[in-house]
């Protein structure tokens, strides 16, 4: 009787194609190719737009002049405008008060949106219907920006810092898109600890948050792009320059032409380029989007496809 060996099943490497579905045919050599060229020209598209930025903010006055504006080739690579924009002027200013915002705003609004969303998934919670259905209904019906504006004037929130947090700290969406993930978290697990004893507090902090990573992640980078992102609201409600974020100084220099505070002196005198300015302001302002974004890229799929799929 001779012994029957099993072969070890081999894993695919770190880049090769996960294995096909049975169902599906091969693909053609002209249609890999095709794909391989859309997928190659779609990233040209994209990353040399980002490569004439980056480039140009690191390029000296001289050479930005001898190209006739944006800089595709590196050459003379400086860094003087990123270390007067970083020296303790508007910019510096303006980049704190965006990091702050975003932390703080992105707490807020994850807090509020997991309680309300744990609270709408528990279908026996006292009124969760009609609470759904007026949350729906701010999603298609709004007061517009005038009453918005009197409330937040009302409240007194001109010229504060929650001007730029609470008009936008909610988003339906994001709300239900945690709602429709919570509400596929098995039953049993939920009422296994509440016979044990624990409060609906407790199994949202140990039972229904582990098991949603995925959805909490791709929710919290959706708030925190939207704060760092943000701008009509510091321009409607904020009147002081000095409480202004990054995005609003950018507009100013890209848009209105304005140096930052403690920079004009240094254009005119031909130490500092204009153009090499607005790009590494930016390059600061999508910094930290193309950092975070590939950390909870690979939990796209599931925490959006998987969310929205029960509610």
């Amino acid at each position: 009787m001779t012994a029957v060996i099993d072969k070890p099943v081999r894993r695919p490497g770190l880049w090769a194609a996960p294995p096909r579905p049975v169902w599906e045919e091969e693909p053609t050599k002209v249609g890999a190719a095709g794909k391989g060229l859309v997928l190659a020209l779609a990233c040209f598209a994209i990353l040399f737009p980002l490569w004439i930025v980056v480039v140009t903010s690191l390029s000296t006055r001289k050479t930005i002049d001898q190209a006739g504006g944006l800089v595709m080739i590196p050459k003379d690579i400086t860094f003087i405008a990123y270390q007067e924009l970083l020296s303790g002027g508007q910019v510096t200013r303006a980049a704190i008060v965006s990091v702050l915002v975003t932390l703080v705003g992105t707490a807020f609004s994850m807090t509020v949106s997991v309680l309300c969303a744990y609270g709408l998934s528990r279908t026996g919670s006292l009124g969760h219907r009609w609470i759904l259905m007026v949350l729906l209904a701010t999603m298609f019906f709004s007061a517009g920006l005038i009453p918005t504006y009197l409330l937040v004037q009302t409240l007194g929130l001109t010229d504060t810092y929650l001007a730029l947090i609470l008009p936008s700290a909610i988003s339906v969406f994001n709300i239900l898109v945690l709602r429709g993930f919570f509400m596929e978290i098995s039953q049993e697990l939920t009422d296994s600890a509440r016979i044990d004893g624990a409060g609906d507090f407790r199994i949202l902090w140990q039972i229904v948050m582990p098991l949603s990573r995925a959805v909490i992640a791709v929710i919290t980078l959706f708030y925190a792009v939207g704060y760092w992102s943000a701008w009509f609201n510091a321009s409607l409600y904020l009147n002081d320059q000095d409480m202004m974020p990054l995005q609003n100084v950018m507009i100013q220099l890209v848009q209105k032409q304005e140096a930052p505070v403690g920079l004009g002196q240094a254009i005119k005198t031909g130490q500092l380029s204009g153009l090499a300015v607005q790009m590494a302001v930016m390059v600061m302002a999508l910094l930290p989007v193309a950092v975070l974004s590939p950390f909870v890229q690979r939990h796209f799929k599931k925490g959006m496809l998987t969310g929205a799929v029960k509610g």
